[in-house]
């Protein structure tokens, strides 16, 4: 039986979407072959300035589907 070991990668961007971006430029994939989990969303600093934190995603692959599972 193969075991199937699941790879996460984290990214961060100032938004959600910088982060996907981000990380679909890394993985050299499309948008439909990833599974996106959000660790937090950007939050921005008092009246814009110092303070704020940057989005943080996870991603990891799809399972490829395969006929020749055995």
């Amino acid at each position: 039986m193969k075991e199937f070991v699941k790879k996460v990668w984290e990214f961060e961007g100032s938004d959600i979407e910088e982060a996907v971006e981000k990380a679909l430029d890394f993985l050299k994939v499309s948008r439909d072959e990833i599974i996106v989990k959000i660790v937090c969303e950007e939050k921005k600093g008092l009246f814009g300035m110092v303070g704020g934190k940057l989005a943080k995603i996870k991603v990891s692959l799809k399972p490829q589907k395969n006929n020749n599972i055995s």
